[in-house]
């Protein structure tokens, strides 16, 4: 896997339901590397912590593979990296193949991937359609965040590499369908309770179907 582009937002306003606010999804590739800190991204923008950074959501990775899908269902759109709110664009990244714990190399940082991204309303506004977030879901490529275990900085061109497999088979294609599924797969949701790589907070609301 290759980092494609690093990217990096600044505080953007939006109007939502007749309301005033912030978002650091509009994020746009910079020419130098970024830090990956044990919280978030150094100089990116986190606007709303309670859903975004923090020890198991510090930086938000999404696939390169996965753009030319969306811009043929969006070609009227001003395409670049970033455009998923993603702050690591990278090459092969694959959720299907990317098991919930495992730790990975990104260029001097030491990351363990940790839950998919689910979309809100912020990525239906940088998309002009809110339709998106049903779409985002159904595609099942959700990119992945990850928790940074050692900081460290990742420049474009870098390659991301396994270090540690994770003792679960459960990936993080799986666990997304998971979250979304009216049924839930049995198998797979005991895989979710017992992967201490995903936050505890996660694992309570699932422990209800168990």
């Amino acid at each position: 896997m290759k980092v494609i582009s690093t990217n990096l937002g600044e505080p953007t306003k939006i109007n939502w339901n007749g309301k005033q606010t912030f978002t650091g999804i509009y994020k746009y590739p910079v020419d130098q590397p970024i830090y990956l800190d044990t919280e978030d991204v150094q100089g990116d923008t986190v606007v709303d912590r309670k859903y975004h950074g923090g020890t198991f959501k510090a930086c938000y990775l999404f696939s390169a593979d996965n753009y030319n899908y969306w811009k043929a269902k969006y070609p009227h759109l001003e395409w670049d990296w970033g455009m998923f709110g993603e702050n690591l664009t990278i090459e092969g990244l694959d959720e299907s193949k990317l098991q919930i714990g495992s730790s990975y190399k990104l260029g001097t940082a030491l990351v363990q991937i940790t839950q998919p991204r689910e979309p809100c309303y912020k990525l239906g506004i940088r998309f002009g359609n809110q339709n998106i977030l049903k779409e985002f879901i159904d595609h099942g490529r959700p990119g992945t965040y990850i928790r940074v275990l050692e900081p460290g900085t990742v420049s474009k061109g870098d390659s991301m590499e396994l270090v540690t497999a994770s003792e679960s088979t459960l990936t993080i294609a799986q666990f997304y369908e998971l979250l979304f599924a009216k049924e839930k797969d049995r198998h797979v949701l005991q895989q979710a309770l017992n992967n201490e790589a995903l936050p505890l907070a996660k694992r309570e609301k699932l422990q209800k179907w168990a």
